[in-house]
């Protein structure tokens, strides 16, 4: 079947309707978790949402790598997961999906809450060994607790610290400009790493950022590179469908130049999470998401085909 002949309704079940994941390099997969949130639920929706607004992508090339993913790409649908169970047994299931998975294919994973990056690392640590970690976000995610509860949406970073699934002094933190305390907010640069608040990104684009961009990939070299992307790292403006939307956000743009300027790093996969439809406008956010995802699998794909 070729590109642009096709049903919608027959495949909008799959990112860029491309087939069940089989013998492709590169591979989607949905996790559809959102029991860990603090605010508004719903990210459990984000997978098939993300995988519909994908559609619009799938009959072309990527303009700034030249290459599509359809042909390296099998979508592996989502993860079969208990919402109501403890969150401590889901991350166990998640883990064992993810590791399966990954043996066989470079992985992007669809969320959910971002509760799930901590098992999906767990998942790539025991694959590549200590790993290095770039984290879009508006929030720091580095809390010791969650309003008393010992794990969450906002701990995975401390947690993956303190596990030792991620090297500190290689992990960057991108887009960062929610209230929280400063031990927390400052966590990841007291543990040696690199942050990039939203206010210090402020007005940089293009060539703005190159600094940036040289400073990161200077810093990370060619470790082997998880990327999370939480799609509050986003302004409202551009992702209103998102549990703990923070205004003063990073542009789509912004976002879109750095993940083609990062691709050369040794990324081995990838999450995006947080989508949460319910409070969606127009499909921005999904949109966004689809486009983000696609960015970073054709900047992967183009490495391995130029």
């Amino acid at each position: 079947m070729g590109l642009g002949q096709f049903s919608y309704a027959n495949n909008s079940n799959r990112f860029l309707a491309v087939p069940e994941l089989a013998a492709q390099p590169f591979a989607v997969v949905g996790v559809p978790f959102d029991g860990a949130v603090t605010h508004r639920p719903g990210a459990r929706f984000g997978p098939q949402e993300i995988r519909r607004a994908s559609l619009m992508l799938c009959d072309g090339s990527h303009p700034f790598f030249g290459v599509s993913p359809i042909g390296h790409l099998g979508d592996a649908l989502d993860m079969r997961l208990p919402n109501a169970s403890p969150l401590a047994d889901v991350r166990q299931q998640i883990q064992a999906q993810a590791a399966a998975l990954m043996a066989g294919h470079h992985c992007v994973f669809l969320g959910g809450d971002h509760s799930v990056t901590l098992p999906l690392l767990r998942a790539a640590r025991a694959q590549h060994g200590e790993l290095a970690l770039v984290h879009f976000d508006a929030h720091c995610d580095t809390w010791t607790d969650h309003f008393g509860e010992p794990s969450g949406h906002g701990t995975w970073a401390y947690e993956a610290m303190a596990e030792g699934l991620v090297s500190p002094r290689h992990t960057v933190q991108i887009g960062l400009r929610s209230s929280g305390e400063r031990a927390a907010r400052e966590y990841v640069q007291d543990q040696g790493g690199l942050i990039f608040t939203a206010r210090q990104l402020r007005g940089l684009d293009g060539a703005g950022l190159q600094p940036v961009i040289a400073q990161i990939r200077t810093r990370l070299g060619q470790r082997p590179c998880y990327l999370t992307l939480d799609i509050d790292c986003l302004d409202p403006a551009f992702a209103p469908g998102t549990g703990t939307p923070e205004p003063g956000g990073l542009s789509s743009s912004q976002v879109l130049t750095l993940l083609e300027e990062l691709a050369p790093l040794n990324m081995i996969g990838m999450d995006c999470v947080e989508v949460a439809p319910a409070y969606d406008h127009a499909e921005l956010t999904s949109s966004a998401a689809a486009t983000l995802v696609w960015t970073y699998l054709c900047g992967q794909v183009a490495k391995v085909l130029l």
